[in-house]
C-alpha cells in the first residue's frame, strides 16, 4: 500500500472559498484579535471556522465547542456545501508575500506508516518532538468528527523535483478547483484536480522519488526517511492515537481500509525554492552567564559546530561536540536541556537575531543565535539523530501556513 496516496476529497463550492478557508488552528495564538476578526467575517456562513478549535480560544466553554463543531460537520455534509471527488489528489499553488509561489499536493497519508515518537523508523516522521500533553484535547474533537480539515504540511526531499514537475507539466491539463485571495493577508491560492492519467503519472513519480530516497539511506543501516511532517505533527499525532484506539475497540478494524486509517496532508518539496526555514534561536534568562560558558567549553571540540553567542555587550563563539548532535540545533539543545535540569534558568525561543540579541543585553541573560538551518540536511539529521528538538526551525511567515481548506470524511 502506497505511503501517500489519493481519496476522496470534498471541495466548498466555489461561491464559499474565501470565507470558508481558515488559517491553522495553532497560528496566532497571543493574539486574540486576529482570530476576533475572522469570527466577525465568518459570522454564520459556511467555513472552516466552525471545523476547527483555534488554540487561541481554548479552554473557553470546550465541551461546548466541540459539540458545536461536529454539528456543523454533519450539517455540512448534509447540505450542499461540498463537491467530491473520488480517488483524487489536488494540485496548488499558494503566492506567498514576497511573489514566490510554493507548490504541493494534496492527499492522504497511511497512519500505519506514521509514528511521531522520537525514535521512530517508520516511512512518515515528525521532524521535532511532540508534546504529548497537546495530543488529548484534539482528541476530544476527532473522535466524535465525521469530517476532517488540515492543516498539515508533510515534506519530502525530492532533489530531482519530479514528483511536482509531473504535475506542473500537465498544469493547464488539470481543472481549476479553486482561485481566491485568503482571508487577513493569506496571499493568493490555487487548486487543481489531479485524477485518471495525471493521478497514474503523480503516483509513478512518487514511487521513483521513494526508491531512490531509500538507496540513499541504504549505507546508513537505520531505516529510511521518505516523508517528514513539516506543520501540523500534533494534529497528524491525533488523527494516528485515534486511529489506534479505534483498532483497540474493534480488533476486527486492523488492515482494513477504514477512512481513519488515513490522513489528510499537503506534500510539498524541501527543495523547492519557496520553502524556507529559519532558525528559531534560544535565549536563557536567570542564568549566570559566566557559569553556562565554563560548562559550554567543557562539551566543546576543535571543529565542532560553531555556534555564536551573546550576553549583555559581550559576543562570542562555542564550538559544539557533533557527539552531542549531527545538526547544530540538535547539539545545543542537549546541551541546554542537561544544563537546565540542574539549573533554574528559563529558556525561550526567539524568531530573529536582532531580537535575540536585543533581549540579551538584559541582566542575567543570554542568547545562542543559531546558523540557518540547511534544509538539505534536514532528513539526514532524523535518520541519525531522531527526532529533532522542538522549535528547531520555522517554515515561513504566520500568514504563509496552510489554509484549511479540502475536507474528507473519516468515518464509514
Amino acid at each position: 500500500m502506497a505511503v501517500f496516496q489519493a481519496a476522496e476529497l470534498l471541495i466548498p463550492r466555489e461561491e464559499l472559498l474565501e470565507d470558508w478557508a481558515v488559517i491553522a488552528c495553532d497560528q496566532f495564538t497571543s493574539q486574540p484579535e486576529y482570530w476576533q476578526a475572522v469570527r466577525a467575517r465568518v459570522g454564520e456562513k459556511p467555513s472552516a471556522y466552525h471545523l476547527v478549535f483555534p488554540e487561541a480560544e481554548l479552554g473557553k466553554d470546550e465541551g461546548a465547542r466541540i459539540a458545536s463543531i461536529n454539528a456543523h460537520m454533519r450539517e455540512y455534509l448534509a447540505g450542499d456545501v461540498f463537491r467530491a471527488y473520488p480517488d483524487a489528489y489536488v494540485y496548488v499553488e499558494r503566492a506567498l508575500l514576497d511573489g514566490s509561489v510554493r507548490r504541493g499536493v494534496v492527499g492522504v497519508i497511511d497512519l500505519e506508516c506514521y509514528d511521531y515518537h522520537s525514535q521512530s523508523e517508520t516511512p512518515v516522521r515528525a521532524t521535532e518532538q511532540t508534546v504529548t500533553s497537546r495530543i488529548p484535547p484534539r482528541v476530544k474533537i476527532r473522535s466524535g468528527a465525521p469530517l476532517e480539515a488540515s492543516h498539515a504540511l508533510l515534506l519530502m526531499d525530492d532533489k530531482t523535483g519530479n514528483v511536482l514537475d509531473t504535475l506542473e507539466t500537465r498544469r493547464e491539463e488539470l481543472p481549476l478547483l479553486y482561485a481566491f485571495d485568503l482571508m487577513q493577508g493569506g496571499g493568493h491560492i490555487e487548486g487543481r484536480l489531479v485524477m485518471g492519467a495525471a493521478a497514474a503519472a503523480l503516483e509513478d513519480a512518487l514511487r521513483g522519488y521513494e526508491a531512490e530516497t531509500a538507496a540513499r539511506f541504504a549505507n546508513t543501516g537505520k531505516a529510511p526517511l521518505l516523508y517528514a511532517v513539516g506543520d501540523g505533527n500534533h494534529s497528524l499525532a491525533t488523527a494516528k492515537t485515534c486511529w489506534e484506539t479505534l483498532k483497540e475497540q474493534d480488533p476486527a478494524l486492523t488492515g482494513t481500509e477504514h477512512p481513519a486509517r488515513y490522513a489528510m496532508v499537503e506534500l510539498q518539496n524541501i527543495r523547492d525554492e519557496a520553502q524556507r526555514f529559519e532558525p528559531i534561536h534560544r535565549l536563557l534568562t536567570g542564568v549566570e552567564v559566566a557559569d553556562l560558558l565554563r560548562e559550554a567549553e567543557a562539551v566543546s571540540a576543535p571543529g565542532g559546530h560553531a555556534i555564536d553567542w551573546a550576553a549583555e555587550e559581550r559576543q562570542g563563539t562555542v564550538f559544539l561536540d557533533p557527539e552531542l548532535g549531527a545538526l547544530p540545533v540538535a547539539a545545543l539543545q542537549r546541551f541546554l536541556d542537561r544544563y537546565l535540569r540542574s539549573h533554574s534558568a528559563h529558556i525561550d525561543y526567539i524568531h530573529g537575531a536582532e531580537t535575540a540579541m536585543q533581549l540579551a543585553k538584559g541582566f542575567e541573560a543570554m542568547c545562542f543565535l543559531l546558523p540557518d538551518f540547511p534544509k538539505e540536511s534536514l532528513f539526514h539529521g532524523i535518520v541519525l539523530d531522531g527526532v529533532l528538538p522542538r522549535k528547531t526551525f520555522s517554515m515561513g511567515h504566520a500568514q504563509e501556513k496552510r489554509y484549511y481548506l479540502e475536507c474528507r470524511r473519516i468515518t464509514e
